[in-house]
């Protein structure tokens, strides 16, 4: 009789490793939930006029994008950078990173990353709710500081049709999507403002934004900041 060279136990957990593969195989998401849909366009999704804001010309209030273009343009399908200011001669900074895949290997990248890696100091970075007409938006706040310049910064991202705090409720919120087969794409809504009063600043940015999410169509609404209303 002949003994096999193999134990048992060695021959069973190679086949479950490759049973598992053949699993992961045949479940990997193979669906990108942004090519069932229409074409995101942000330069025509977002008005230059609207409520009492209007497009500032680029001499106006630089707005800062944290990432080098290289970067930005490896990890986003568009993005979109404009000032607007308001009958009040208010500024506010808009930024909007879209990427129509987000997988583990191409993600959003957060503010609270970004910004210091451009040599800005975030003071702080608390969670918060953003109330419209349509639902409550869940968003970010930060403090930041680059020398002379503080800006307060309020931004959202979502994740197909919902929006998500980043970390762990972004993989979760990914492996339900991964689950269905679907790769979801993904947003980063950021506003901002140069001042030192964070307070009054996120009232502007908070009524900035509903402003701006009042204007837009229902489909529209639910792309930018997961609420249809």
């Amino acid at each position: 009789m002949t003994v096999s060279r193999y134990p048992v136990r060695l021959i069973l957990m190679l086949a479950m490793m490759l049973l598992a593969a053949a699993l992961a195989w045949g479940l990997r998401p193979t669906v990108v939930i942004a090519d069932l849909r229409p074409k995101v366009e942000l330069e025509e999704l977002i008005p230059r006029e609207f409520k009492q804001w209007r497009e500032l010309p680029a001499s106006g209030a630089q707005v800062i994008n944290p990432q080098q273009t290289e970067l930005l343009n490896k990890l986003y399908t568009q993005t979109l950078t404009r000032s607007y200011i308001n009958r009040q001669g208010i500024v506010v900074m808009l930024s909007i990173a879209y990427g129509a895949s987000q997988s583990d290997g191409v993600a959003l990248h957060y503010p609270e990353v970004c910004y210091p890696a451009q040599g800005f100091q975030v003071l702080w970075n608390r969670k918060g709710m953003l109330e419209t007409d349509f639902g409550s938006i869940p968003v970010k706040r930060l403090m930041t500081t680059l020398g002379n310049r503080s800006e307060p910064v309020t931004y959202w991202t979502t994740l197909g049709d919902q929006v998500v705090y980043g970390g762990l409720d972004t993989k979760i919120a990914q492996l339900k999507y991964g689950f269905r087969g679907q790769i979801p794409d993904g947003l980063i809504f950021r506003i901002s403002t140069i001042s030192t009063d964070s307070d009054t600043s996120f009232e502007i940015q908070a009524g900035f934004s509903r402003d701006l999410i009042a204007t837009l169509s229902a489909d529209s609404r639910l792309r930018l900041a997961g609420i249809a209303g």
